[in-house]
């Protein structure tokens, strides 16, 4: 069984420094784990690049362009511009996260995004209601209109003899496409907690809260077969289950890497590519609640702010009027995965790591 050797690499850099203890390899020693440390070019820090080519789209927008457009669409030009300016320098200059699949500027670019997406939500937070839903319709003006809500919990007969025709239907029309979101959700987070037990807890703290916030939120009205049977038992366990088998197969696979230059074949270098999409490696997560006040503590605060980011999504739907088949809500959950992955990876180092006593440490590899 071989073990990676290479030096640390950071913002496209190799970073020889080696603290005395290394948390993430004591945590996979027992695992079969080996990477070269190749470094192409797309491994290798691009600053000056990156900035000539963003200078030159300025200069042609600041000379060449002669083009006249309304106030409003200069307007839209100019936040974009300065979102991409934002996101350009988040990209070239923050600091790695723990992931490196399929690049760390990949995961750079998240980050950079997430402090946008919180940037947003404190502008909203300053605004009334009527303003913030206004403000939707620049994005999109079939945005700011009231939504019918679709009450589950009308009708809480599993076989109604009342339409011979169709006794099942009250099962039929609650399967629609949240069977899927719930079932999909489940397997994702799963795999960003990556423990059985604290995911069961947190489906059923969910099912919960659906009934306390019911008289809030009209689509929270379920019955109580919806609730626990589709729910619970069915979708969200089955989702964990899924989620369960495929982290025991990322736990045990052997994770071999080597530069693309150094395979032979063109089969192999397409699979390498592809492989280039999985993760680098993979660490368990054992997050123990009752091993310490620290780790009981950590473990609910965990459980409140993931509870609490599940609930946003249905308040901010229903507050700013923003229906779900809408690619706002698809995109909020999308990118709320992939900022949960790193996070809570991050979170879990902090709770097991003895070494670390702070969520970013300056003396860190990943820091800048």
């Amino acid at each position: 069984m071989e073990y990676s050797t290479s030096p640390l690499i950071r913002n496209g850099r190799r970073d020889q420094r080696r603290t005395a203890h290394d948390w993430e390899e004591e945590k996979n020693r027992a695992k079969d784990f080996f990477d070269d440390g190749t470094m192409s070019f797309f491994w290798n820090a691009h600053t000056g690049l990156c900035l000539l080519g963003f200078a030159s789209v300025l200069l042609y927008v600041a000379v060449f362009e002669n083009a006249t457009f309304s106030s409003e669409y200069n307007l839209k030009r100019g936040l974009t511009a300065m979102i991409l300016v934002f996101v350009l320098f988040g990209v070239v200059h923050t600091p790695d996260g723990p992931f490196r699949r399929p690049h760390p500027a990949f995961w750079r670019l998240v980050l950079c995004l997430s402090i946008l997406y919180e940037l947003i939500l404190v502008f909203l937070l300053f605004q009334n209601v009527d303003d913030a839903r206004q403000w939707l319709r620049y994005l999109d003006p079939n945005l700011g209109k009231p939504l019918s809500e679709q009450d589950y919990g009308g009708n809480c007969i599993i076989y109604d003899r009342a339409y011979p025709e169709d006794p099942w239907h009250n099962i039929r029309e609650k399967m629609d496409v949240f069977v899927l979101v719930h079932f999909f959700g489940w397997w994702l987070k799963t795999l960003i907690v990556r423990d059985y037990w604290l995911c069961n807890v947190l489906s059923f703290a969910f099912e919960l809260m659906e009934y306390t916030l019911e008289h809030q939120l009209p689509n929270f009205s379920e019955c109580w077969w919806d609730h626990w049977i589709m729910d619970f038992l069915g979708c969200n366990m089955i989702g964990i289950w899924l989620g369960m088998k495929t982290l025991n197969y990322l736990s045990i696979k052997p994770y071999h890497w080597r530069g693309m230059w150094k395979i032979s074949g063109y089969k192999r270098k397409l699979r390498r590519v592809v492989l280039q999409f999985t993760p680098h490696r993979w660490t368990d997560f054992d997050w123990r609640p009752t091993g310490s006040l620290k780790r009981w503590l950590g473990t609910l605060i965990l459980c409140a702010v993931i509870l609490l980011t599940e609930l946003n999504t249905f308040y901010l739907k229903y507050v700013l009027w923003v229906p779900p088949p809408h690619i706002l809500c698809f995109l909020r959950l999308l990118f709320s995965i992939l900022w949960g992955g790193p996070a809570i990876y991050e979170y879990f180092q902090y709770m097991d790591d003895p070494c670390l006593s702070v969520l970013i440490q300056e003396n860190s590899p990943n820091w800048p």
